[in-house]
Order: C-alpha cells, then structure tokens, then sequence
C-alpha cells in the first residue's frame, strides 16, 4: 500500500509538472515578442515603455531562470499576475470558480441520473433502438446547438427560465442540461453496452442458478460490474469539462472559468490562461485519484489485492 501510494504522488507531481511546462512553453511558442502581443496590434508605446514592461514581468531574462522562477513561485501558491487585470491570477480564478462549480456538478448529476435511468429502462429491442438513435443525435449535436435549442423553447416560447445571467437556480438549470445532455449520452451507450456483457460472464449465470432474480441480479451484480467503464469515461469527461463550460457560458450569458479563458485569450492575457492550464490538470489529477477508490468500492477484489501488497 505504501509503494501504491507513493506511486500515485510521484504520478501526480509528474502531471503537474508537465501541466506548469506546458503552460510555460505556450507563452514561449507565441510567435512574436509576448510584449507586443499582450498589448496588441493597435497599441501606440514607445519602445523604451515595451523594454520597462519586459524588466516588470521578468522577460529581460533568460528562458532558462525564468522557467526555474516560475517553478519556484508555483511552489509558493504564486500563480502571477494578469496583464489585463492587474490581478493575482490565483484571485482573478477564484471569483469565478464557485459558478463553474455549480454548472458542472449539476450537469454530471443529472447525466448520471439519465443514463442510469435509460441503462436500466430501456431494455427491450425497440426501447434500445430508440435511445441509440436519440444518443446519436445528441453526441453529435454541438452543444451549442442544444443550448440555443433550449432558449428558444424553454425561454423564449414558454418563459420558464431566464434567458441568460447566473443568479438563482433558475438561471443554472437550461446550462446544465445542456452540458448534461450529450455527457448522458455517452454514459448510457457505454453502461448499456457493459450490462450486456456483464450479462453473459460466468458469474451471472451462477447468480441465476441459485435463484436469484433478474432485478436482483442487475442492481446487486450486473450494474456493479458495467459501471467501471462508465467511471472512466465519466472522470475523463469530468476533466474535459471546461472545454464545454466556454460554449455553454457564452450561450447562456453566466459567469464562470469557460468566460474568463475565453476572455483571456481574446486579450492575450497568457498568464490567466496558464492559471487555467494547471487548474485543469489539477482537476483531472484528483478525479482520477477518486476514480482509484470508485473501483476499490466497486470491485472488491482490489481492496483485496492492496491489502495483501
């Protein structure tokens, strides 16, 4: 246990390493020089005021110490300063946090709860039928699509939610369904597919033999066992999601991480941007550090092994 341990920090340092070089590199990779392009196209400065900005933000100085400092102050929580904002990016991040929040956990809540629902329901050869057809249609849907979809029934037509903003709860439910939606889709297809083979193992048909029914033998067995691979899919879509936090932000109007890295790039703002880039690997490391217990609690047979190793 304490190898297996030490071995998922090292793996998690390695990621957050490689995170905050990636996130160094792509200021670097920007063609130009970074001080032309923060200010951009239109700006009218003298050079001796560019070559100032250089010595303030420290890239007078060569790649190589400028690489060790900002190492150094990621240690020290220090994430630096936006060019747009004149914030610490760790503030400018953080006031938008809580709302992306919000959205994203709402948005795997009711996924899950679909496609648990459809898994489960829809069993027959007509039923399954219709739900590939629906689930194709939203996994190739763009979800900003289905956002404006939603507005124009939902608030436009029936005025039963708000149009845009991120007061109240009402103004959460048409962003999360609409990031929950294509997320639900895929969860189900692959639940489905992993009931239908848990089905056929061995240890079903041994579950059977003793008597045990089919309800009991789906939600005791069967399900346990499909659902591994839905975990999976579902943490690395839970890491994916500021990507589909941008659209859906911007659709609905709400405030959140999606809008600032959008806003960021816009602006040029590289270091909100690589704020953002260490947050979404930070974010994928723990998810998948959950996903290790998921299949703890799931599957037995793992805490078995640990406990012996």
């Amino acid at each position: 246990m304490g190898r297996r341990l030490l071995g998922r920090l090292f793996g998690v340092l390695l990621v957050l390493w490689g995170a905050a070089t990636l996130a160094f590199l792509s200021l670097r990779l920007i063609p130009g020089d970074p001080v032309d392009v923060m200010l951009g196209p239109q700006a009218q400065i003298s050079d001796a005021a560019k070559d100032q900005i250089r010595e303030d933000l420290g890239l007078d100085r060569p790649p190589l110490e400028q690489y060790l400092d900002y190492l150094g102050r990621l240690l020290r929580g220090d994430f630096g300063e936006s060019y747009q904002l004149r914030m610490p990016v760790a503030d400018v991040i953080g006031r938008q946090l809580v709302p992306t929040l919000q959205l994203t956990g709402l948005a795997i809540a009711i996924a899950v709860l679909i496609s648990l629902g459809v898994a489960l329901l829809a069993r027959g050869r007509t039923a399954r039928r219709v739900v590939s057809l629906l689930e194709l249609i939203l996994v190739s849907s763009p979800v900003f699509w289905i956002g404006l979809l939603l507005l124009t029934v939902f608030s436009f037509t029936l005025h039963w939610f708000p149009v845009s903003g991120g007061n109240g709860v009402e103004s959460l439910v048409l962003p999360a369904v609409t990031l929950a939606l294509p997320i639900s889709a895929l969860l189900s297809q692959v639940l489905r597919f992993g009931l239908d083979e848990a089905e056929a193992q061995p240890f079903a048909t041994t579950v059977r033999a003793r008597g045990a029914s089919e309800p009991r033998l789906l939600l005791r067995h069967t399900l346990r066992h499909a659902s591994q691979s839905a975990v999976t899919l579902a943490a690395y879509i839970v890491g994916s999601l500021i990507g589909g936090a941008v659209l859906v932000e911007t659709v609905f109007g709400r405030p959140g991480i999606g809008r600032v890295t959008l806003t960021a790039i816009t602006d040029r703002d590289i270091p909100v941007v690589m704020g953002v880039i260490l947050l979404t690997a930070l974010v994928f490391v723990v998810v998948n550090l959950l996903v290790d217990v998921a299949y703890q609690l799931l599957d037995p047979r793992l805490r078995s092994r640990g406990g012996r190793s």
